[in-house]
């Protein structure tokens, strides 16, 4: 069955690649509830999740390669959106539902993970630590040279978040304590685009979640607390969310089977994996 594996998932509007059978690892056991199961499973939202969801999704289909599952970006919005008009079956978000949203579209809403929003610079910029005020001054863009910070002499850049992501709404509550955002700055669609742009701009600033971040970004510390996993975890590191996935009613078959594996012992891994804390159901 394996060696016959050409199953596709589709990650944001309409690219796909192929699940190569030596990056999949296939978690027997927890994968037994997929034998019976075929057809397609939709997934949009918050691109956070993205990561969790691909190699789950690959596991499933490299275990019944009559189970197709796609799974696109767009932010917590389109999440909702999608979900509630039905043209998902999964609609992840960054951020609890509102009560209109569970109201109009008859959500429910199952959180799998907790994640911190980490504040990025790119690596070649020396400062190491920032305090709450400087941020929010920063992002309100009254703040504009990183000289005035400490750093060098250099016009500060700023990145943000659409208004529909969820990232955008915990880092905008929790740290800018809902305080503005300089119409100047460049707004980026995703966690990646966010990664990219700071990657490549030496006097770049953003915000992004910890699962997501590596090598290519740095994330700043705040009054002197590291913007990691272990401080999110222990309550240190203050600027964290949960993640959630969530269906419009009851679960479909396939749905409900996905939740449960992400839930399952080996879902929990791949959270971990990813840099995630794992909740239980």
């Amino acid at each position: 069955m394996f060696s016959k594996l050409n199953q596709r998932i589709l990650v944001g509007a309409s690219v796909a690649f192929l699940v190569p059978l030596l990056c999949v690892s296939v978690y027997a056991g927890n994968l037994d509830q997929f034998a019976k199961i075929s057809g397609t499973l939709d997934i949009a939202g918050g691109t956070a999740h993205i990561p969790v969801m691909k190699e789950a999704a690959q596991n499933i289909m490299a275990y019944n390669p009559k189970v197709r599952i796609t799974i696109a970006g767009g932010g917590s919005g389109v999440g909702v959106q999608k979900v509630g008009k039905g043209l998902v079956q999964i609609g992840n978000t960054g951020r609890p539902l509102t009560q209109q949203e569970v109201d109009t579209y008859g959500l429910k809403t199952f959180p799998f993970a907790v994640d911190g929003v980490a504040v990025i610079v790119n690596p070649k910029n020396p400062l190491k630590d920032l305090k709450p005020d400087q941020i929010a001054e920063i992002f309100a863009g009254r703040i504009k040279n990183w000289k005035d910070v400490g750093g060098s002499d250099a016009e500060i850049h700023l990145y943000t978040r659409d208004e529909a992501s969820g990232t955008r709404e915990v880092f905008w509550k929790k740290l800018l304590k809902k305080g503005a955002v300089a119409d100047k700055a460049n707004v980026v669609p995703s966690n990646g685009a966010m990664k990219v742009s700071v990657a490549q701009d030496p006097d770049a600033i953003g915000y992004m979640s910890i699962g997501h971040v590596d090598a290519s970004v740095k994330p700043i510390s705040i009054d002197g607390v590291v913007a990691n996993q272990e401080n999110a975890l222990n309550g240190t590191y203050g600027v964290v969310r949960k993640l959630y996935m969530n269906t419009k009613g009851n679960p479909s078959p396939i749905a409900q089977a996905f939740l449960e594996y992400v839930f399952s012992t080996d879902g929990t891994a791949i959270i971990s994996k990813y840099g995630y804390i794992p909740l239980s159901k």
